[in-house]
Order: structure tokens, then sequence, then C-alpha cells
């Protein structure tokens, strides 16, 4: 799930009012007269959003000066649930921009990223550094054994006080300025950081211009190649991006491994080949930063200082259960690759085994042995299809159903707004569907808010998502997924309906603002149900409504452990690398390559399996990704949703409407309870790393 950047505190993004001359010219200053509050895209402009930020930065000054001049004695109400609904304005704008500078980007929008993320940066230390308003937060803190707060309104004022003296609330006055250069720093070096990932992403292109050189291609992927090379004015030639949706049909089917191993040394070197866009000091310049940021904070790394308000809470008790994973995975990978050689060296004697070869010789066993190929799961996985089957599911589960609002505007071609109901009918969020690539689109899939769910003042403000992927849109008009793919879908409508399905009063702890090793439990949960024999019986369909042959789905559901050892190990050695990172003490110095070498050689990962991000591209963690020291948490929360989805298979029924109540409380409940708690009140017990393992298909 991708972040957008916030303020210190997550506020509602209703309209606050920003009164200053001009707004009367500017869409993101006014209030709108639309279904839900949804943004009126079609006339927000580059020019408005940085007089927006500051109208709405200078209303939110003004909100919290209101809080600090109270003459009344600092209470629970006006100090920090004030200060929690403070912002709105601002987080409204916030949600719009940086949503936008994900999925549909511009020049414009990225130039102004170097004023607005620095503004944004001082504008969060002046809130999170205000001695009085501190003081204010402190008097409540200090006298909470008096009183008889709910079990919400604790969880707020605990993550409101650590808020404060997480960002340097208690430092003296030095420290303070020298924290805020860090900050400030570090926001512009992610921008730069991003900025230079796109750039390589989208400028890159494999052009082919033999039809030869495409042999092994199924022909779907020839034709979407065809088709983008004709958009780029390149008609009669196909051209190959770095986009996963172009990029791994390629380096899976195409038989010509040179052009394999160019398109992949493309992909695995972004960033890391001097000139402008190379990452590797800017990487280097983060790990440091972050280092200095918590050693001033008085941790001894970054990773601990992250770490502790998580699940993990220690960096051991992650690098050791990525050791004791890595020990499964590891031996595994490298059997695979003992065979991959063996076929390797039939169609080239006395090659080597190579990163560029394993997609390759991967789908060559996976057919071998399981007579599977994933391209003939696509016919039946098309994307509408699969997008109304988890729609499906998730009305079976907890009672919301969804339905298209053309009423509401949508800031890009093939993007569609859906009303989500609850079982009653009521509205409870608005949803946008972005699926397909596009030259404006960050890589990836991910889930994002414009306005997360809260109560106030009796009313209450229902969520505002979106969920973006990057499908390669079919030229015939019928897009298909193959069953990866598919599961993406189901994997970021799980983030979406832990934001659908919130019941909170506060927006700090409400929805997905959870810990960053929880967050990813209700999308990995999800892609569960996506291959389950009843659920594909209800979406998998071709184009003369066949439903997927059982016969398939089982040699599907045979091969879905295959590779274990190569998928397992690259997912970790990014976590491990990440964590890596972000273990260096204040004052070390880092070299991003050998740095990176020395990780892989300590775990003792193989060179044909590079980690899934490399540093220069790793956004997840030196982008505005928000998973520094936290790519870990997808394996933490897959040992949560394999353990989970096991509740549901012990009843006996995946549909079970009591596992499904209990598990429904768990999303709804935000970040209102300790989050290994809101687990153990569901499964009655800690999770069962063994769970993970056989969903893995390392034991039985």
């Amino acid at each position: 799930m991708k972040k957008t950047m916030m303020t210190l505190l997550a506020a509602g993004l209703m309209f606050a009012g920003c009164g200053k001359q001009g707004d009367k010219d500017n869409p993101l200053l006014q209030k709108w007269d639309t279904p839900f509050e949804t943004a009126p895209f079609e006339k927000i402009k580059p020019e408005h959003y940085l007089p927006a930020f500051e109208a709405a930065i200078a209303e939110h000054e003004k909100e919290i000066e209101q809080i600090v001049s109270n003459k009344e004695a600092a209470t629970f109400d006006n100090t920090i649930a004030a200060l929690d609904y403070s912002g709105q304005a601002l987080s409204r704008i916030q949600g719009i921009y940086f949503n936008m500078m994900a999925a549909n980007t511009s020049k414009e929008l990225q130039d102004l990223q170097e004023k607005i993320g620095p503004m944004l940066a001082h504008h969060s230390d002046n809130v999170s550094m205000n001695a009085d308003l501190f003081k204010r937060v402190k008097a409540v803190w200090d006298t909470r054994e008096s009183q008889k707060y709910t079990e919400e309104q604790s969880a707020l004022l605990e993550k409101t006080y650590k808020s404060f003296v997480r960002n340097g609330a208690l430092l003296d006055e030095a420290k303070q300025k020298e924290l805020r250069q860090v900050n400030g720093e570090l926001t512009t070096t992610e921008a730069k950081f991003d900025a230079n990932l796109l750039k390589e992403t989208k400028s890159y292109q494999l052009v082919i211009e033999k039809k030869e050189d495409l042999a092994g291609l199924p022909q779907g992927e020839i034709d979407k190649a065809a088709a983008t090379a004709k958009e780029l004015g390149k008609e009669g030639k196909w051209v190959f991006t770095l986009d996963n949706p172009s990029f791994i049909p390629f380096v899976t089917y195409a038989a010509n491994r040179e052009l394999r191993k160019e398109i992949f040394n493309a992909r695995v070197n972004r960033c890391n080949h001097g000139g402008e866009t190379d990452n590797n000091a800017l990487v280097a310049k983060m790990a440091e930063l972050r280092a200095k940021k918590a050693n001033l904070l008085g941790y001894e790394t970054f990773a601990d200082y992250q770490l502790e308000e998580r699940m993990a809470k220690k960096p051991e008790n992650v690098f050791k259960l990525l050791e004791d994973l890595l020990s499964y995975s590891v031996p595994v990978a490298k059997q695979e690759a003992a065979e991959f050689q063996k076929l390797l060296e039939k169609d080239e004697k006395g090659a080597t085994l190579e990163a560029w070869d394993m997609y390759y010789y991967a789908e060559k066993v996976r057919q071998q042995k399981y007579n599977f190929d994933a391209e003939a799961t696509r016919p039946y996985f098309e994307i509408n299809n699969v997008r109304e089957g988890c729609f499906e599911v998730l009305k079976k589960l907890y009672g919301i159903s969804f339905t298209e609002r053309k009423d509401i505007s949508v800031y890009a071609q093939d993007v569609t707004a859906f009303e989500a109901k609850n079982e009653k009918g009521e509205h409870v969020g608005i949803l946008y569907w972005d699926p397909f690539t596009r030259n404006s689109k960050q890589s990836g899939a991910w889930c994002n808010e414009y306005r997360g769910q809260y109560r106030q003042n009796g009313k209450n403000t229902t969520c505002i998502i979106t969920v973006c992927f990057n499908f390669a849109k079919a030229p015939n008009g019928r897009t298909t997924l193959t069953a990866d793919e598919a599961s993406t879908v189901f994997h970021e409508m799980g983030h979406a309906i832990h934001q659908l399905l919130s019941d909170c009063t506060y927006p700090s702890v409400s929805g997905t603002n959870v810990s960053r090793d929880f967050v990813e439990l209700p999308s990995q949960i999800l892609e569960h149900w996506c291959f389950e024999p009843e659920v594909l019986a209800m979406y998998a369909k071709d184009e003369k409504e066949n439903v997927i042959p059982q016969e398939l789905v089982e040699r599907m559901k045979a091969v879905g452990t295959f590779n274990q050892g190569f998928a397992f190990s690259e997912l970790l050695a990014a976590s491990y690398l990440d964590m890596t990172f972000h273990s260096i003490k204040a004052g070390e110095k880092v070299n991003t390559q050998e740095l990176e070498k020395a990780a892989m050689q300590k775990i003792g990962m193989i060179s044909q399996i590079p980690p899934r991000y490399r540093s220069t591209y790793f956004s997840h963690c030196f982008g505005d990704g928000g998973y520094s020291a936290g790519y870990y948490s997808y394996t933490w929360s897959e040992w949560l949703d394999a353990d989970a989805f096991e509740a549901f298979k012990e009843a006996g029924n995946i549909f079970d409407k009591t596992t499904a109540d209990k598990f429904k409380v768990l999303l709804s409940s935000g970040s209102t309870k300790d989050a290994m708690t809101l687990y153990k009140d569901f499964r009655g017990r800690e999770p069962d790393i063994k769970a993970l393992l056989r969903n893995r298909g390392m034991i039985k």
C-alpha cells in the first residue's frame, strides 16, 4: 500500500475554509458542491496548488493558535480532539496533490514538489515542535490516570503524545533546529529519488523490429507491444517497457536471450549507472540522514526508531524472522537454479545461468512439471469480471456493495468512480478504480486515500479512496489479466475494504492508520479468496461465459507453490536490504552498492536472484512509499494472513458469517487497540508461523 505524504497528524479531509482573497478563483479553496464532496478534478490546475497549500497552512496555523491560546485548562476535547480534527483543508489538498503525483503526474506537478515538500516539512515541524502546544498535550497525558477515557480516546491520546515526542518535542532548541534541517533534506531527497526513478522507468523502450525476435511470446503480448509502438509513433514495430505488465511477460516468454538480458539489466540498473538520474548518492544520503534523525531523538538506529511503534518492536525481531525464513527459502532457490541450469545447457551448451534467465526457465519447468502456462489462465480473468468478482466476495463477507457513479468527476480516462454501501444500504465511501498504465503514472499498484473516515459533531464523514494498477490495456477492448495480476486486484481491494469498514471517531486512529506491519494483513488475506473454486466460479469466465475448467484450476493450484525458493527469497532479500540500510548508526558513511552487496552475501543470496527491489529503485523505502525499515511488513503480515485465513478454513466455509463478523471487527477498529491484541481477539491466540510456511509450500 502506498501512503501519501501527510502532516504530523492525519486529519479528516473535509473542507474547513481558508478565507483569503482570491480563494473564489481557486477550486482547491472552495466548498465543493459535488456528490459526497469529491474533488472537481476538471477544474484543478497545477497553478492552483501552491497558493492553496499556502492558504491551508495559514489556516491550520490559526487553528493551532486557537488551541494554544485557550485560557481553559487543557482537556482531551479542547486539546487532543481539537488537534486531531484540525488541518482539514490542508489534508484535503494534500490528498489530491500527492494522489495526482502518483497517478497522473506532470512536469508542472513535479516541479512544484521542490517548494511544496520543504514547505510541508517545515509546517509539520512547526506543529510537532510547538512548545506551548506540547505543554497542553503533556498536561492531558500526565493526568490520564485520573480520567475515564474510552478505549479510542486513550489510543488517540497515547498516539498524539508519542508523536510529539518522536518528532522532537522534548529536544532543546539547538537539536530541534538540527532536526528541522534533517527533515527538510529528507523530504527534498525523497522527491528527487522518485522523480529520477519515474524518468528512468518511463524513458526506457525495448524496440523490436524483427518478428523473429518475438519468438516465444504469446500473441496477446505481441499485440499489446504493437499497440504500444503505435501510440509512440512507431507503428509496424513492437515496444516493451519496464512496467510490470510489459516487462514480466517478456522475460518470462521471450526466447531471445540477449534481448531478455537487455531489458532485465535496464530494469535492475535503473538509476544505477551515473548521470543526473543516478540514485546511489541519494540512497546513501537518506540512510545517513535517517540515522542522524534517530540519534537526535535518542535511538541507536532508524530501525529502532521506526519499529518502536510497530508490532515487531525491535530490529532483532525482524532480522530473526527474515533469517529463519531465508533458511528455508535459499536452499530451495539453489535447487531451483540447478534445475534451470540443466535446461539452459540444453539450449546453449556451456552457458551459465544468469538472473535474466530465471523467469524464462521457471516458466519452462512450470510447463514441463505441471503442464501449466500462466497465459492459459488469461482468457478467464477479464479485468471487469475480476473487479466484479472481488466486489461480490466483499459483499458476501462484509455486506459491502459497489455501484458505479457517472456523476462523479474523475482525473483521467479509464478511471471509474464507485459508491460503496453497507448491508443497510447506507453510504460508506467512494472508490476510484484506476486500472491501466500511462506515462503520467508511477509503476506498481497501490491504494491511497483522499479522505479518511471519522465522526465529528454527530456527523460521520466517509472515506474517499483510490485503487491504482498498471495493467496494459488491450487494443481489442477486452483486457485480460494473468492469475497473478488478478490476485493484485484482490490485494489492493483488501486495503480498500479496510478503509470502507472503518468505524472510528478520530481521524488519526481510523482506517489504515495502523502500524506498518499490520496494514498489509487486510490486503493479503483477501488474496486467499481469489482462487478458491467457489469464487472462481463467480467471475473467472471466458468470452463465451465458460467458467475456468476445473482441471486448469487444479493445475493452477498445484503450481501455486512452485518456484517459491526464488519468489520468497527475492522478497525476503529486499526486506533484509531495507533493514540493513536503516540499521546503520549516526556518523556511519554509506556506499550504496557495497552495502547492498555485503547484505546479500551475508544471507547467502545466489547471484541469479537480486532482491525484488535493488537500492536505487527501492521507492517503498527511499521514495515516498513510507516503508523505510518496514518492507518486512509484507512478510510479517503474511504470517498473520496465512494464519487468519486458516480460521475460515477451519470453520468449513470461507464465507462463514461468524468468522467474517469477527474479522470485520478487526478491520473496523483502526488503531483503537494494540494490533496484536486485535489479532488475538479475532483468533484467540497469536499467529502460528507454520501457517506461513504451509502457505508457501515450504512444509506440509
